[in-house]
């Protein structure tokens, strides 16, 4: 304070330098015990190591156990061929937060016949639920952990590759589409016939017909890639896709129930053999809370986009009738004229073959050469 006196004893003072000082002792003192526990612990270091390792393993695998006993979950078997089969699937943790009982999912993929796994259906039904479900059986089957199943036998994997989701990157300045291409490429390029692929949508983040370009190319490229093929399971809802079945022996078409109620909507939640034609994006754009004019002019376009498909398909199906009648009608004309082709050259051929050359004279050998001649030049006009 200014033009002010201050008094002091002193005792005061003495208190007032130790308590100055007590914030320095204080800091010393503390660095002098850490050091000397330090300096005594060092002596046990190797032991508390083992210590520590040993209670980890000890708190991890009786996590295991209680969340096993719990929950219900089952032994995998681990085995060294190329199949993944699970029965009775579920996903540990969305199952753990739904207020409904948890619908559970089989799973059979191999390398062979049950390669690629091409799974339609509407938004909302589970499909990214479901892949994820079959990636951390298989991982936690691997690290030693019983899984949520009634029973799975898992082959052994390598590394699980994900493309799912959609976000970009503004740090790097790459767009939703080209991180999902980035991604894309590095499964492509690296996986091996052990590992296990999940792709959700790719081929969504440009224009309809570039995506299913890809999605395609991306398919038969996975499925050609080695002779034994990467175990995948691809979600898409570019339903042309599922033509494949039909082309490549290792695609197989899956597609997640649901069941139409009138406009009601309800999933089922059930993988099932066999593909779908319908996404059943309006419906579910509902549900969400799309206002209700929204919905219905959706719906109004949707069905003039579809009459006119209709219109496209039919004038492309009267046109491949037509062209195979009059494929037919060529073929039958080509047809006849070679039979009447055919009955000349038997003719000239029966001549040919009862002629005697010992008994003919040259004249005769003429003659019957004009006659042949001739019979050639009025069946060519």
């Amino acid at each position: 304070m200014s033009n002010s006196e201050r008094f002091y004893t002193p005792e005061l003072k003495k208190w007032e330098e130790t308590i100055i000082s007590a914030d320095e002792k204080i800091n010393t003192l503390e660095y002098e015990i850490f050091s000397s526990i330090n300096q005594e612990i060092a002596n046990y270091a190797e032991d508390l190591q083992h210590t520590s390792i040993t209670i980890s393993k000890i708190d991890i695998f009786s996590t295991f156990a209680e969340i096993a006993v719990n929950k219900g979950y089952t032994r995998p078997l681990i085995s060294n061929n190329f199949s993944i089969t699970i029965k009775d699937g579920r996903h540990p943790v969305v199952e753990h937060n739904v207020l409904d009982d948890f619908v559970p999912n089989d799973t059979e993929i191999d390398c062979f016949k049950n390669q690629f796994s091409l799974i339609t259906g509407p938004n909302m039904a589970g499909k990214s639920t479901y892949m994820r479900q079959v990636a951390l059986i298989v991982i936690m089957a691997q690290v030693g952990s019983f899984v949520p199943a009634s029973y799975a036998s898992i082959g052994i994997v390598d590394r699980v590759f994900t493309r799912v989701g959609a976000f970009d990157d503004l740090a790097s300045g790459q767009s939703t589409f080209m991180v999902e291409m980035v991604e894309l490429a590095n499964i492509l390029n690296n996986a091996s016939e052990r590992s296990l692929i999940l792709l959700d949508e790719i081929g969504r983040g440009t224009s309809t017909y570039d995506g299913y370009s890809i999605a395609k190319a991306v398919v038969e490229y996975i499925h050609n890639k080695n002779k034994v093929g990467v175990r995948s399971l691809f979600a898409t809802h570019y339903h042309q896709l599922t033509d494949l079945e039909n082309n490549l022996e290792r695609v197989k078409n899956y597609h997640i129930a649901v069941k139409e109620d009138g406009e009601k909507l309800v999933f089922l939640r059930k993988i099932v053999p066999g593909s779908t034609d319908k996404s059943y994006g309006i419906q579910v754009a509902r549900l969400a809370g799309v206002p209700r004019k929204v919905t219905q002019r959706a719906k109004e376009i949707l069905y003039n986009i579809e009459k006119e498909d209709y219109l496209v398909e039919k004038k492309k199906s009267n046109f491949k009738r037509l062209a195979k009648n009059e494929h037919k009608q060529l073929i039958f004309a080509v047809e006849q004229e070679n039979n009447e082709k055919n009955d000349i050259h038997s003719t000239i051929f029966k001549e040919l073959s009862e002629i005697n050359i010992n008994e003919l004279t040259p004249l005769d050998a003429l003659n019957k050469l004009n006659n042949i001649q001739k019979k050639i030049k009025d069946q060519s006009e």
